[in-house]
């Protein structure tokens, strides 16, 4: 039977904000309502932490991320039931990325889960979701034998991101527990985590990220959020380290063609759609049973029709950059149609170009095709191209 640890209410008085708030204040940062969290947009000048990031690091607050631990006998089992992918095999130390499908064969959330112990797990969905996440995991989890505790409300992450990141967290890590006993960082591969010590503080670290770029998230009790920001932005200064905003974070993210609920996820789109189709065909093949298996099943069924919608990449043709939204048309005339919407777009600081994802018609996602997007009421080029944009050299 599954037991609910926790007290945590939704907010509905307006934003919350994370512990290090008043950091970001004294720091000059600009705000914006994200996730029902009002977090750092950004310091300075977003493309400059953009370019510090590919060619430095980049500190985040990522607070506003959900935290939800699973444990106890039956937690493995649990997390097999509520989410597409499969997690036994899943070994102590290393994390997995996956989706939570509603009954629809939509997504609720995509998220990360990070093995911690035989019968412990932490789940991190995204911050417009963690209620909804939490609200699935009680309701899908009622006959297992695993508890639930949400611990949101309890901790804090930050992130250190870009080719020094390794380099600067050395310099203040005192210990790292890794589950296989080693203790050296260069030992922590991607995708893992374990316990550690960083500037005499107690945190998960995790080589994680969202930018492209090797780098580091930890997590650490609300208390100790201002001193690890400090240290690891004192440690870093020399190097070029800055402090960077969500605006900085969907750049790079974009960039490394990763995908953002609310843009190229959502819970009335496939994931045939959202790019995942290998990670549910995976599941349809190896699971007996999920929740939102029997439509996932049909929405596979109906993957490879030629007006089926997929994720494809997008290189500008010319200087006007495609924004969310935007419509992907083909045909002339009384046969005009559109047959695509762009779910996330930029002018691209690290490639000089406009880029964009978007869901279009399977019939248009060759490589080197030209599709139209309408941007303002004009016509206006765009080539597919592979994801992602960008790749790190190592």
């Amino acid at each position: 039977m599954t037991t609910q640890n926790h007290d945590f209410t939704p907010n509905t008085e307006g934003p919350r904000r994370t512990m290090l708030h008043a950091v970001h204040e004294q720091l000059g940062a600009s705000f914006t309502d994200f996730g029902g969290w009002e977090m750092p947009l950004k310091y300075a000048n977003d493309v400059a932490e953009h370019q510090a990031v590919r060619e430095a690091a980049g500190l985040f607050d990522l607070s506003h991320m959900g935290e939800i631990r699973i444990v106890g006998p039956e937690a493995c089992a649990l997390l097999d039931h509520a989410l597409v992918s499969s997690f036994a095999k899943l070994a102590v130390g290393r994390a997995k990325y996956s989706v939570m499908a509603n009954r629809d064969g939509g997504l609720v959330d995509d998220l990360i889960t990070y093995r911690l112990g035989e019968q412990e797990y932490l789940v991190v969905p995204n911050a417009s979701n963690a209620d909804a996440v939490l609200r699935e995991f009680t309701v899908r989890g009622a006959d297992f034998d695993a508890s639930i505790h949400e611990e949101t409300s309890a901790t804090s992450l930050v992130a250190l991101q870009g080719p020094v990141a390794a380099e600067v967290l050395g310099g203040v890590l005192e210990e790292l527990n890794l589950a296989d006993g080693g203790e050296d960082l260069v030992e922590l591969k991607y995708y893992a985590a374990a316990p550690a010590v960083v500037g005499g503080l107690e945190v998960l670290l995790a080589r994680t990220g969202y930018t492209g770029e090797d780098g580091f998230e930890l997590y650490v009790p609300n208390e100790s959020a201002v001193e690890l920001w400090n240290t690891l932005l004192d440690a870093g200064r020399d190097r070029g380290v800055v402090p960077a905003g969500l605006a900085a974070r969907d750049s790079l993210r974009l960039e490394a063609g990763m995908p953002l609920y609310g843009h190229e996820l959502a819970a009335d789109v496939s994931p045939y759609a959202c790019g995942l189709g290998k990670m549910i065909d995976i599941a349809l093949k190896n699971k007996p049973d999920f929740v939102g298996k029997e439509a996932l099943q049909e929405a596979q069924r109906r993957a490879d029709e030629p007006r089926q919608r997929v994720l494809i990449g997008l290189r500008g043709l010319s200087k006007r950059p495609a924004r969310a939204e935007a419509k992907l048309v083909v045909g002339e005339g009384a046969d005009r149609r559109e047959a695509g919407v762009v779910t996330s777009g930029i002018p691209s600081p690290t490639l000089g170009y406009p880029i964009a994802m978007a869901r279009a018609e399977r019939e248009l996602s060759e490589i080197g095709t030209t599709i139209t997007v309408e941007i303002r009421g004009k016509s206006n080029d765009f080539e597919v191209v592979g994801l992602p944009f960008y790749q790190r050299s190592n």
